[in-house]
């Protein structure tokens, strides 16, 4: 079976780190910016819709630059484990149905990023070692 070199496995994780986090940014920069889609309804940045769209934003930022990437994929995934059992199971057990597909992902892409590290491309590697 033919293994891909250890820096191509390194490089793609930061592309799913980067793809991933550009798309979950979105999240946050609709609550707060309005872009690239309209404010929710009712949205009020005191509130659990509040928190949610800054863990996105500021978490989305920090994972795409790769900085502090461990800690904010660690918090972005819990955010989406909470948002899955709060907003989705209670619509049903399948995630096709409750439409909870993409919480899911997100919750484990991120819960994985937060184990194997951002890659190598990341801000994190110029901060000093502990």
């Amino acid at each position: 079976m033919m293994q891909l070199d250890p820096i191509w496995t390194q490089r793609m994780l930061s592309v799913l780190r980067i793809m991933a986090a550009l798309l979950f940014l979105q999240h946050g920069m609709t609550k707060y910016l309005g872009f690239p889609g309209p404010v929710p309804a009712g949205f009020t940045m005191l509130s659990l819709a509040g928190l949610g769209g800054a863990i996105e934003l500021v978490g989305g930022i920090l994972l795409t630059l790769g900085l502090l990437t461990r800690l904010a994929a660690f918090i972005m995934s819990g955010e989406m484990a909470f948002a899955y059992f709060m907003a989705h199971a209670p619509r049903g057990f399948f995630p096709y149905l409750n439409m909870g597909e993409a919480a899911i992902l997100y919750c484990f892409i991120f819960l994985f990023i937060a184990v194997a590290g951002g890659g190598a491309w990341t801000l994190d590697r110029l901060l000093p070692k502990p």
